[in-house]
């Protein structure tokens, strides 16, 4: 069994028997599993309803997340 981060993202969500085929099908990291859309699930070979709406939502969080990461930023300037 793969023991990366997408593992532990599906063990999370109480899937982790899609880790495999995730990693199978190019979807190895985060970055990569912001991106899945039902066409990809189909691929997968995610077929469960519930499953899918698990995926969806979790994904809809990953991205929710990156966008209230997204006014961060840090420099190294003195502050005014």
């Amino acid at each position: 069994m793969c023991t990366n981060i997408v593992y532990e993202w599906l063990k999370t969500l109480q899937l982790p028997q899609y880790a495999e085929s995730f990693v199978d099908n190019g979807y190895d990291d985060l970055e990569v599993c912001k991106q899945i859309g039902d066409p990809d699930l189909d691929a997968i070979g995610v077929a469960v309803p519930h499953h899918r709406r698990r995926i969806h939502e979790a994904v809809r969080r990953l991205k929710d997340a990156d966008e209230r990461a997204a006014g961060l930023y840090f420099t190294l300037e003195p502050p005014p």
